[in-house]
């Protein structure tokens, strides 16, 4: 792998849900809201989400106590429909996402470029946190 290749993370997930729910669920700003953290001391406070290539998506990502915050967010590459999500993050690293239907279930795989200001294990563990958030709140809503 040359030096300057970003190391691509996967992190994974199936879920007890059709994927016509799991994908609303992954696109609505209401429902984003409503997983978006890796943990019970952040949430989201707001979403905003353009699903079309071309088009623009940010989640305000903030500690509940008030302590720190940022907006994650990018532009969408490719869009289609309860397949593959595709997109750009502000700083250049690229994000794949795609949704499998596997009878009532539905796989949910997300690949991304890793960031160089933190191990490689840790921004796995943060995402695969977050895609657990999510796996729950699918299930349960």
């Amino acid at each position: 792998m040359e030096a300057n290749q970003p190391t691509k993370v996967t992190v994974q997930t199936v879920i007890q849900a059709p994927i016509d729910k799991v994908w609303r669920y992954w696109t609505e700003p209401e429902h984003i809201t409503q997983w978006n953290q890796a943990s019970d001391d952040w949430h989201a406070p707001r979403a905003e989400n353009d699903l079309r290539a071309g088009g623009a998506f940010s989640t305000r990502m903030e500690a509940k106590d008030g302590s720190m915050g940022f907006d994650f967010g990018g532009v969408y590459d490719e869009v289609n429909t309860h397949e593959l999500i595709a997109y750009t993050l502000g700083d250049g690293r690229k994000v794949e996402i795609t949704f499998a239907a596997q009878g009532p279930e539905t796989k949910v795989v997300e690949t991304f470029d890793a960031e160089i200001t933190h191990p490689v294990e840790f921004q796995q563990a943060g995402w695969q946190a977050i895609l657990d958030n999510f796996k729950k709140y699918v299930e349960e809503s």
